[in-house]
């Protein structure tokens, strides 16, 4: 089924960026001094956000026309573990981004580096809820001879 194999290539996009993102870039970046932490950060959220927030929607709705082809409730479980990523971030992680994004360059020192900190915290559930929904794709696939 073409919809649930481009389903699970997306979450596995996403996931896989997800995992780069807090187990590579964040732990570089936090090596940087305050100010250079805040500059980099500032571009890489804003490119990052457009990338994995397309990835969840295209994954999670290609999941959920593949739960209605094959009316295999499997490939629900790996939607809405994608599409969760979209109001886990508006709820949880947005008030972090806002605070940081206020920070000016000149301003960085503790407590922008302690958002930053707590930011990579919180968008290790994203690449969870990424991971977690590949697993349920790839479930779903074999539950149907994939």
């Amino acid at each position: 089924m073409l919809a649930g194999q481009i389903a699970l290539a997306c979450a596995a996009a996403f996931a896989g960026a997800a995992f780069y993102i807090n187990f590579a870039e964040q732990p570089a970046r936090l090596g940087l001094d305050d100010k250079n932490l805040l500059e980099q950060w500032k571009p890489s959220y804003a490119r990052g956000f457009v990338m994995q927030a397309s990835l969840a929607v295209v994954s999670g709705l290609l999941g959920l026309l593949a739960a209605w082809l094959s009316a295999d409730w499997r490939w629900i479980v790996g939607a809405l573990l994608m599409l969760a990523n979209w109001p886990y971030t508006l709820l949880v992680i947005l008030p972090t981004n806002k605070q940081i994004e206020a920070i000016a360059s000149d301003d960085a020192g503790t407590t922008s580096r302690t958002l930053i900190m707590r930011w990579g915290t919180l968008h290790a559930v994203r690449t969870a809820l990424g991971c977690a929904a590949a697993v349920a794709y790839l479930w779903a696939l074999n539950s149907q001879g994939f």
